[in-house]
């Protein structure tokens, strides 16, 4: 047995997502990291071990525009062109590469850390070391280090460091949750193990285990769905421990997860209810995937009322989209339901001072253990969001080490420093803008070969759009709107003489993308046949934002589509039911999973700048208040457009950023929960080349094929001298648009 130390600027514990994501933030800017993994793979529960699909913002597409950037942006991209199947294994090796790319990471599987050295009085403790027993190796490894982050998801680090914590349920009076019980109690979200089947072919008989639970002596029959065809995930309600104690029960809540998975599979096989005489069981999960455990105590605590009322933080470096999405303590025995969701009305915003311990000093958390009540644990215990926080927790603690400040002084005196950052890193903010002095862009003049000025999807000669009838359903068409909008035209087909409802609502903000605050209404009357028809409304946004053209259901009217997409941020949604009626706006109350990149024919009346080249130099870089980023005419018209950046004065660039669209309104997951079609986001430039000017003469000092990234970083083999930078493209993935969302120019590399 070996005893060894290492000591690091930032040691994280813990490799689920939040882990992995802290780490590479971490690495990324400068500091030397060791990730402490308890597994023998990363990836926590989306790992092949338990196999949870990576949920987050986009809630499987009930939000809009909300797909996480970042470094889980780069895994799901990543997984989609390497991994479009879903293969739990291949996921792991992505996973896997990503941490592996970065130098700076000290990567230790197989590491159960056990024991923590903190001192200090209750109110202020300080960590200074973890120590993880490494089986296999049989080595006991000490890890030092001036920052910690706990990303261990059941806070293990923690508290063992004395840090303050909650698990259980809050009582509603203490911050006011409409959701919270009365009373405090114990109950929390319970575990769940997963199976897979496949079919052989072949007639397969099963003979159960001893442990197999008669599921008919149970109310799972009466109260879950059971099909034959159901695998993994699909089995979410298979849960069980909510009213245990999820650590110290853990060998019998898997015991009993087990006695259920292999009595449903017995039910399904020998009942004779099913058609499955030719499926087999192929995997079965020995891992519980916990939900909830400790909650940690941060500077704030996150609250329903912060999601569903959007609220906006000063030091915001994150956001979610995932409803409040709780479960019975008795899990799959439950008579209710096996989840409850509450929705905003659109994504909301996570605070740094939710990702550091309020009482010790040096410690960051990343994951489940966050600072929130268990009601708002409900959104941010989803592993994308917990992703989200990682990225920010490791940055912060880089940033940390570096100027020798502890996460209060950060958050207190420096949150600027570290939004900045994490945007320089393409991650996952909202709303928070882009300022760095260091970026020369921002003083440059951008000029365009092209800009998409009229807003205009017409059926093309030949091209036969599809009726999307409004008998049963409203429809809605988000539009962006800068400077304003004159009038709109939609192409409808009535059966008879009638009268179309007409109205234009707002968002409510840049974080929405449904109708959230009437504006005006109108009432127009239209003859039999196909015919354009006006909504006779104007509105005037300088700076931007979105509206939506409401129409209301009308059995005699559809609105004609074209199977294709427009203008990116024209989006097309139908209303449903949320199922969970509140009377404020909720986003799944608006499904825009129907008309995906198809676009009703409309014509929008006024001159639009929401995609002009002065985007590719302003402070946002995501969908808000409009989409953000330039967009050249069709390629048709300009087959290889380019975007231009002149400075009154020579500079000299060292470095460049590029921000692409990669459509972040598409769902990505890395399980079976569905398919995107696209290895490569169709948006995404493929090829392009950046030339300097000097002197009269343009010079290429970048060239780039077959690009299937959203951020990309150029540092220059040696700084140039230049009057003006352009940025050509020559070709996308699929687009008939080229579309930029940042250039960002430095003179030395940043």
């Amino acid at each position: 047995m070996q005893r060894l130390s290492v000591d690091v600027d930032v040691a994280v514990v813990g490799g689920g997502l939040a882990g992995v994501a802290a780490a590479v933030g971490a690495a990324r800017t400068g500091a030397r990291v060791a990730l402490i993994n308890n597994r023998p793979i990363l990836g926590g529960n989306a790992s092949s071990e338990i196999r949870v699909w990576v949920c987050g913002a986009t809630a499987h597409g009930a939000q809009k525009y909300a797909r996480e950037t970042g470094i889980m942006g780069e895994l799901f991209r990543e997984n989609q062109y390497r991994n479009p199947e879903g293969n739990p294994f291949l996921w792991d090796q992505v996973v896997l590469d990503a941490v592996r790319a970065e130098p700076n990471i000290l990567l230790y599987l197989n590491t159960d850390v056990r024991e923590v050295e903190a001192d200090g009085p209750d109110d202020r403790r300080t960590v200074r070391s973890v120590t993880g027993w490494q089986m296999g190796s049989e080595r006991i490894i000490r890890f030092t280090a001036p920052i910690f982050v706990d990303a261990t998801g059941d806070g293990l680090v923690g508290a063992l460091a004395g840090a303050w914590y909650r698990t259980g349920r809050e009582a509603a009076h203490e911050y006011g949750e409409e959701w919270a019980p009365a009373r405090v109690d114990t109950e929390m979200l319970g575990s769940t193990m997963f199976f897979y089947t496949k079919d052989t072919g072949e007639p397969v008989r099963f003979v159960p285990p001893s442990i197999a639970r008669d599921v008919t002596a149970t109310s799972i029959v009466r109260n879950r769905p059971l099909r034959a065809t159901a695998n993994g995930c699909d089995y979410w309600w298979i849960e069980y421990g909510g009213d245990r104690d999820v650590v110290a029960d853990h060998e019998e809540i898997r015991d009993e997860l087990w006695a259920v998975i292999y009595g449903i599979w017995d039910y399904i096989k020998n009942s004779g209810k099913f058609d499955a005489d030719t499926l087999t069981l192929e995997w079965v999960g020995s891992v519980p995937g916990k939900r909830e455990y400790r909650r940690f105590v941060g500077d704030h605590v996150l609250t329903q009322q912060d999601i569903i009322e959007q609220r906006r933080f000063p030091d915001a470096v994150g956001f979610g989209g995932w409803s409040i999405d709780l479960h019975p303590a008795g899990g799959m025995y439950a008579d209710e339901d096996g989840s409850k969701h509450l929705y905003p009305a659109g994504l909301y915003h996570i605070p740094f001072r939710s990702l550091y311990s309020r009482n010790v000093g040096n410690l960051l958390l990343a994951g489940r253990d966050i600072s929130a009540t268990h009601v708002a644990f409900g959104t941010t215990r989803v592993m994308a969001t917990c992703a989200v926080t990682g990225e920010a927790a490791g940055v912060a603690a880089a940033l940390c080490v570096r100027d020798s400040l502890s996460p209060r002084g950060l958050a207190n005196g420096h949150i600027d420093l570290l939004q900045q950052t994490l945007l320089r890193h393409d991650a996952s903010l909202l709303g928070v803008e882009w300022h760095d002095p260091a970026d020369l862009a921002r003083s440059a003049h951008a000029t365009a070969s092209s800009e998409l000025r009229a807003l205009a999807v017409r059926p093309r000669p030949g091209e036969e759009p599809s009726r999307q009838y409004l008998d049963g359903q409203e429809m809605g068409l988000v539009l962006p709107v800068q400077p304003a909008v004159v009038a709109v035209d939609v192409l409808l087909e009535a059966s008879e003489a009638t009268s179309v409802r007409l109205e234009l609502w707002s968002t409510g903000g840049g974080e929405n993308h449904i109708p959230v605050e009437k504006l005006d209404e109108a009432t127009v009357r239209t003859v039999p046949g196909i015919h354009w028809v006006r909504a006779p409304f104007s509105h005037k946004a300088p700076d931007g934002e979105n509206v939506v053209l409401l129409i209301r259901r009308n059995p005699a009217l559809a609105l004609l589509v074209v199977d294709r997409p427009g203008p990116y941020g024209v989006l097309a949604l139908l209303s449903r039911t949320p199922g969970t009626v509140t009377g404020r706006p909720q986003s799944n109350a608006w499904s825009a999973e129907e008309l995906r990149r198809r676009c009703p024919a409309v014509v929008v009346h006024g001159e639009s700048s929401a995609y002009a080249a002065a985007q590719v130099t302003g402070p946002m870089q995501r969908p808000y208040h409009g989409p953000r980023m330039w967009s050249s005419e069709s390629l048709a018209g300009d087959p290889s457009p380019w975007i231009r950046l002149d400075w009154d004065e020579e500079c000299v660039i060292g470095s460049l950023d590029l921000l692409f669209n990669d459509d972040v309104d598409i769902d990505l997951v890395n399980l079976h929960h569905h398919r995107t079609p696209f290895p490569v986001m169709p948006d995404l430039v493929r090829d392009y080349q950046v030339e300097a000017l000097l002197d009269g003469v343009w010079r290429t000092v970048v060239t780039v094929q077959d690009n299937r990234e959203r951020r990309r970083s150029h540092v220059l083999e040696e700084p140039v001298r230049a009057e003006a930078l352009r940025l050509t493209v020559l070709a996308t993935n699929g687009s008939e648009w080229a579309t930029v969302v940042a250039l960002r120019v430095f003179a030395a590399e940043q």
